[in-house]
């Protein structure tokens, strides 16, 4: 009868909700960083906005690489806009708290999002690899059909992965403190505040994080190291020039997401700090989504010359 007692008693105490202690609490220069995130955040969704717009409408943007860019687009913005909006309400509100049901909605739509992008990244890849490499073959390869069934099975894979690791991180029992020392819900936060022993999880977290993060980046360098090997046989310094253009956009986005991601997830959390990690998750949930749409504009000349004639045009008007 006990026994049933103290499981009612775990269950409930579960379903409680945590306090979110925010970014780097104590912190002299807060709420500068935080109208300095805020800002970052409306460039992240409205430079994101304009690049799919853009991509959707311009007759001259409509092909494989530019639709997946529009995918990458679309989530970044739903990423960007899964952890800063609470922040940021927190913040102005005063308030710390975060609901059991809002915080596994959080760690679900995060981990969900972040799979997708790695997904779609190497595919995005491949993409590369098929224009550059295989030309002659590449409208039979990457036609609507399979372009759609690459944004599907980013969406899904990223989805099916997180609703597994959702399910098992939060059914935790957790006890005494429930600060969650970051701004967010971060999966890795949450499993702190645990009562049971989470090795056995924190393994399974590395293998997803080998599966979504070290094998993906090892599939994009080597279609990287095949287009450039490629390239060099290229007589014309032009096509040269404008292969290795196409790619440099994606090679930069790639290197920003991975980066920071693998250095949290692949590392042992020994290793770093709740500050450091703070640090890094800033860097790829706000900064990141806030460069990729710049970065294409800026460094792709049929973005930039689609966003030229738009301006024209209102300009004109």
């Amino acid at each position: 009868m006990q026994e049933i007692k103290d499981m009612k008693r775990g269950n409930i105490t579960s379903m409680m909700g945590f306090t979110l202690l925010g970014l780097f609490p104590g912190t002299r220069y807060l709420e500068f960083l935080v109208y300095t995130i805020f800002l970052m955040y409306i460039i992240a969704i409205t430079a994101n906005t304009i690049l799919v717009l853009l991509l959707s409408l311009d007759p001259q943007l409509q092909s494989p690489m530019y639709f997946l860019l529009s995918q990458l687009s679309l989530m970044d913005i739903s990423l960007i806009s899964t952890t800063i909006p609470k922040m940021l309400t927190n913040f102005f509100s005063g308030t710390t708290d975060i609901s059991y049901i809002a915080c596994g909605t959080q760690v679900y739509l995060y981990i969900s999002l972040a799979g997708s992008e790695c997904i779609l990244l190497t595919l995005m890849a491949y993409d590369r690899y098929v224009a550059i490499c295989n030309p002659l073959r590449y409208v039979t390869t990457m036609n609507s059909h399979v372009c759609l069934q690459m944004a599907i099975v980013s969406w899904v894979g990223g989805a099916i992965n997180s609703l597994l690791q959702t399910t098992y991180s939060m059914h935790f029992p957790r006890c005494g403190s429930r600060e969650i020392h970051h701004f967010f819900c971060e999966i890795q936060a949450v499993l702190k505040l645990a009562c049971e022993d989470t090795s056995v999880y924190e393994k399974v977290v590395s293998v997803m994080g080998i599966i979504f993060l070290l094998i993906p980046f090892g599939l994009i360098l080597t279609s990287y190291t095949l287009i450039f090997l490629s390239v060099l046989h290229v007589n014309s310094p032009k096509g040269r020039n404008r292969a290795l253009a196409t790619c440099s956009s994606h090679l930069m986005v790639v290197f920003l997401y991975f980066g920071p991601t693998m250095v949290i997830y692949l590392t042992p959390s020994a290793l770093h700090s709740s500050e450091q990690d703070q640090s890094v998750s800033v860097f790829y949930t706000i900064l990141t989504p806030m460069l990729n749409p710049l970065i294409y504009s800026l460094r792709n000349k049929d973005v930039g010359k689609a966003l030229r004639k738009i301006y024209a045009k209102i300009h004109h008007n």
